[in-house]
């Protein structure tokens, strides 16, 4: 793609978002939660007056991430730091589901399409007043929006290395969380189980030898080189579709799903080439009962 157009949110900062991206991965929130804040925000501005605004894709740069965790004296674990809940009558602890929480400070750059009315009503300095607003009312990830810099709307030419470059700077320090998935695909054609693959990619591999010396000198290596994260991309579906008891949407289908988790990188921004190798978009594959997020092109390797 060419020309880009952008909505550029700016060093959000958000409290106690959800930390528990998957059953079995804590830390960055999933990417589930990054489109589904997106086309939260398109549906708000569409009952607004912009009704044939579109905002098919968004990406995501991460400036900071502290994940509520806390490690005592001479632990080798770390532990979730949970939230207080109110006491029982007898003054006991309710029992309760801990959830894993992170403080973040992160740019979302979501892609638009729009119509001439929309077009003309977004280059207005009220329109920036009216998407103020809206992010002032709005959760990311279950948690709370606390503040964020001025956003800009923009168009981005990705043919064009010194806009593109001059726009990607304004993103930095930060990383830009892309998708990896075809290190699964090619571990799992060599014949590895799923789990496998995903935690070969992960492993640390340390290993030693004497020099001339006499001293020993240790290396630690993973796989590839990066730094490679699993990340929490969308659900299967386990289940047929049909009607559930107490279902909160009587009109629509329901059915149970697992989350599907593959390999992420988080790349410093500076190393992105095009804005396309940073966009998520929504992927359905109804055939594999897969609804997931992905991306349409592959970062190249370095």
């Amino acid at each position: 793609m060419s020309k880009i157009k952008i909505i550029h949110l700016p060093h959000i900062r958000v409290h106690n978002a959800n930390a528990l991206s998957s059953p079995f991965t804590v830390g960055f929130p999933a990417m589930t939660a990054w489109l589904g804040f997106t086309h939260a925000l398109q549906r708000k501005l569409n009952q607004q007056g912009l009704s044939d605004l579109e905002l098919p894709s968004v990406a995501v740069v991460s400036h900071q991430c502290d994940l509520q965790t806390y490690q005592g004296p001479g632990d080798y674990v770390h532990s979730i730091i949970g939230t207080a809940n109110p006491l029982d009558k007898d003054g006991s602890r309710s029992a309760f589901i801990e959830e894993a929480r992170c403080h973040l400070d992160i740019s979302l750059v979501i892609e638009y399409q729009a119509g001439q009315e929309s077009e003309k009503t977004m280059e207005q300095a009220e329109f920036i007043d009216q998407l103020t607003t809206n992010l002032t009312r709005m959760k990311i990830a279950g948690g709370d929006i606390v503040g964020f810099a001025k956003p800009k709307i923009r168009v981005v030419d990705n043919y064009d290395d010194a806009k593109r470059n001059e726009f990607l700077r304004q993103l930095m320090p930060g990383y830009a969380l892309i998708e990896r998935r075809e290190l699964m695909i090619e571990a799992m054609e060599q014949g590895q189980d799923a789990m496998d693959a995903l935690l070969g990619y992960l492993t640390v591999n340390h290993s030693c030898e004497r020099a001339e010396s006499g001293d020993v000198v240790w290396h630690s290596q993973r796989k590839v080189p990066g730094w490679i994260v699993p990340i929490a991309t969308g659900f299967q579906g386990i289940s047929e579709l049909g009607n559930a008891k107490n279902q909160r949407d009587p009109d629509t289908p329901h059915r149970f799903a697992e989350s599907v988790v593959t390999l992420g990188e988080f790349k410093m921004v500076h190393n992105i080439k095009s804005l396309d190798d940073m966009l998520w978009y929504y992927h359905a594959d109804l055939d594999n009962s897969l609804y997931l997020c992905q991306q349409n092109n592959q970062l190249e390797q370095y």
